[in-house]
Formats: C-alpha cells, sequence, structure tokens
C-alpha cells in the first residue's frame, strides 16, 4: 500500500450497513482456510484464547475462532448486522454477541487475549479505539488486522467489475480501506507488527454477483435512481465475462497482526 490521504467518514458507519445484511452475510467473501493455521503459528492462537471480534458485522470473522474452540465477543454496532450473526452462531458455545463499538465494547477491563478487526478497521475512530482495545487486552495482548482486498486488475472481469463500482459507487474513494496507509497501522500498534497475504477468491452465479455488489455501502440501494441502472450493466457484465456460468472475484486477504504497544 502506498501513502495516501486519511480515510474521510462521509456519515455514520455504524448504520452504513442496515438493510444489506442479508446480503452481506449470504454473498461476501469468507476467509481463506489459512488463516487460522497461520495465527496458531505467529502468535501461538489456541482454543482457550479470548477473542474480542470488533465490527464483528454477521460473523464471517467469529465462525473461524469459534469453530477452533476459542470464545468469542462479537462485537458489533449495526442491529442488523448483529442480529444476523445471531441467527447464524447461536449453535456455537463460545459465541457471545455484545451491542458495542470498537470506541465502547462494553468488554471488561483485561478480558481478551486476542482483538481482532476483520473488514471493519477502516471504521474506527483510531484515537479512541486504540484506547479500548489496550483497556480489554490482557497483557501481554495480540492484535490482529484482517481484509479481504478484492483486486482490481489482472483479469478482464476485474478490470470491468472495477470500473463498474467506480461508476455507479456513492462515495467508493471515500470508504476504500486501502487508504489506511502502513504508517498508520504502525502508529496503532505502537511498535514492530507483521503483514502477510494469503490470495483469497469467490466463484459467483447471476444472483451471487448481483448479491455481492448490493452488499456493499458505497452502492445505490433499491430505490436509488442509479440503482436500476448498475442491476442492468452488471447483468451486461456478467454476460460477457461468465464462463460456465460464473465469474471469479480475486483477492488478498491482508493479515496484520502484532503486540498492542
Amino acid at each position: 500500500m502506498t501513502a495516501r490521504a486519511r480515510l474521510s467518514r462521509p456519515d455514520d458507519p455504524r448504520t452504513r450497513f442496515s438493510g444489506r445484511a442479508s446480503d452481506y452475510d449470504r454473498w461476501r467473501p469468507r476467509y481463506p482456510a489459512g488463516l487460522l493455521p497461520r495465527l496458531r503459528e505467529a502468535i501461538e492462537l489456541r482454543s482457550e484464547h479470548i477473542i474480542a471480534d470488533i465490527g464483528s458485522g454477521t460473523g464471517h470473522s467469529a465462525e473461524p475462532f469459534l469453530e477452533n474452540g476459542n470464545t468469542v465477543y462479537a462485537v458489533e454496532p449495526n442491529a442488523d448486522m448483529r442480529r444476523a450473526a445471531e441467527a447464524r452462531l447461536a449453535r456455537y458455545p463460545g459465541f457471545r454477541s455484545v451491542d458495542g463499538a470498537a470506541e465502547a465494547t462494553g468488554l471488561p477491563d483485561a478480558s481478551v487475549d486476542v482483538v481482532l478487526a476483520a473488514q471493519a478497521f477502516h471504521w474506527f475512530d483510531r484515537v479512541r479505539a486504540r484506547e479500548e482495545f489496550r483497556r480489554i487486552l490482557r497483557t501481554p495482548g495480540w492484535l490482529v488486522l484482517v481484509w479481504n482486498t478484492r483486486r482490481t486488475s489482472g483479469t478482464p472481469f476485474l478490470s470491468a467489475f472495477e470500473d463498474l463500482l467506480r461508476e455507479f459507487s456513492l462515495d467508493y474513494e471515500a470508504v476504500r480501506h486501502d487508504r489506511i496507509t502502513h504508517d498508520e497501522i504502525a502508529a496503532f500498534f505502537g511498535g514492530p507488527y507483521r503483514h502477510e497475504v494469503i490470495p483469497n477468491q469467490q466463484t459467483l452465479d447471476r444472483e451471487g454477483l448481483l448479491g455481492r455488489v448490493r452488499s456493499a455501502s458505497y452502492t445505490p440501494a433499491p430505490g436509488h435512481p442509479s440503482h436500476a441502472p448498475m442491476i442492468r450493466a452488471l447483468d451486461d457484465l456478467f454476460s460477457q465475462h461468465a464462463r460456465d456460468g460464473h465469474v471469479v472475484i480475486e483477492y488478498d486477504t491482508d493479515i496484520f497482526f502484532g503486540r498492542l504497544r
């Protein structure tokens, strides 16, 4: 990532995904199978560790840790997203749903071993979140930041998909998580951290591609004048690029981990 301007927040990030939880839960990419093995090696993740998953959304990031046997406090300020996670993850004995935010989790002091933020860190008030994470982490505590970063070129479909999103999005540039620089991440950690990348991808049919786009907070929702033209353009895009009834969205799963100093 190159140095870029600080992320702006055109509205309240806690409400941006209201009405999009169903599409988000069904059509956003999961995290690669290699994520937990890497964390077991890199931060000695064990099943007895307690995880605070901040901005946990519909539970995609919490689920691998729950399957690992961890207790996970899924802290999510958006009620729609939180309810979706509760419906899907209630079967896990370690699942704890928390109505809270990065800046005010509601968790006790020194109560967790790992703070995780997956696809969420770019929405936080970083000064207040850092203070809160230090408060809830036991010493020594680990911070793990994860993003599925969509590749915007490399195949004709990826390039055309990026062009379409730029054409129809409402505030795409303002909310891109890759506007956050390595210097900003280093400042948040307050010391050394590591960055690793695992390849990831989604294979989607027409319904899946439409749902993937609808799940993004920057795309026009139904009822917006640009929504119907966007859907028509997506249909055309799919028709041009699908192979055997599917398109492939490729990602780099970025993992940043280290002690929070």
